[in-house]
């Protein structure tokens, strides 16, 4: 085995352990996914170089395997870029005609890290716009004993159980494009002009570009109300995800 070998298999190695252990640390699985994803293609970086001095074929493999790799990350440096420059902006507290929460992960009946952010964000909106509808947006997953809508329901009326006049529940969205296209029609049943209005959405600062593209594509006129995580390893982990679930929203929704 020469240098380069050895090189990557202590990287693949110690991806490894650090895929590991982080798999158990509630809120960064993907950031395990990934290092034991890296760690994979450090072992086929490995096996490729080896095959490569055999035989012709595996040299173009090995060649054809580096610059899909470099692509692939190029695609996601930029991505990054943009998503920490829209998740990093100075933004106001705006006056808008309505408020759109976007759920994240219920534990039961309690919210989790990002959610609680969210809510804190949403109650924070509240109190400085006492007369501004809010759709709390957010259905029922794996996991969870009651909808998004309801758990933000409850915090917020725990704080002021007179806001509850102002909460309309979303409960029906399993993705933040079903998120703007239920609260979209709920909005208008109220007799909101989702057409001229400017709808505040309230999501995580890591979220803020992606929620308004898809919101775009739902016809919203929207400005980002951002929530910041608590923990700065939180906070890395979904940023980095969120690349990712933008080459999925870009493609596939």
């Amino acid at each position: 085995m020469n240098k380069g070998e050895k090189a990557f298999l202590t990287a693949a190695a110690v991806l490894a352990v650090l895929g590991i252990g982080l798999w158990g640390v509630p809120g960064v699985r993907f950031s395990a996914r990934l290092a034991l994803g890296l760690a994979g293609l450090c072992l086929v970086w490995i096996a490729l170089g080896r095959l490569a001095g055999k035989k012709r074929f595996f040299k173009i493999c090995k060649r054809l395997f580096l610059v899909g790799i470099c692509a692939v990350a190029a695609v996601l440096v930029c991505f990054e870029a943009v998503i920490l420059a829209h998740g990093e902006r100075e933004y106001g507290v705006e006056r808008v005609d309505a408020v759109i929460v976007l759920g994240a992960g219920v534990n039961g009946e309690t919210p989790s890290a990002t959610l609680r952010t969210r809510i804190n964000a949403a109650r924070r909106y509240m109190e400085a716009h006492p007369e501004i509808p809010v759709v709390l947006s957010g259905g029922q997953g794996d996991g969870e004993y009651i909808t998004e809508a309801e758990c933000m329901r409850r915090e917020l009326t725990r704080v002021n159980d007179a806001w509850g006049e102002r909460l309309l529940l979303e409960e029906r969205s399993t993705s933040t494009a079903e998120n703007f296209a239920f609260s979209k029609e709920l909005l208008q049943s109220h007799g909101i002009d989702t057409d001229t209005s400017v709808i505040g959405v309230v999501t995580n600062d890591f979220h803020i570009f992606r929620a308004e593209l898809i919101a775009a594509r739902a016809e919203l006129t929207t400005v980002g109300i951002p929530a910041e995580l608590p923990w700065w390893w939180l906070t890395a982990n979904y940023y980095v995800r969120e690349a990712f679930a933008l080459v999925k929203t870009l493609i596939f929704d």
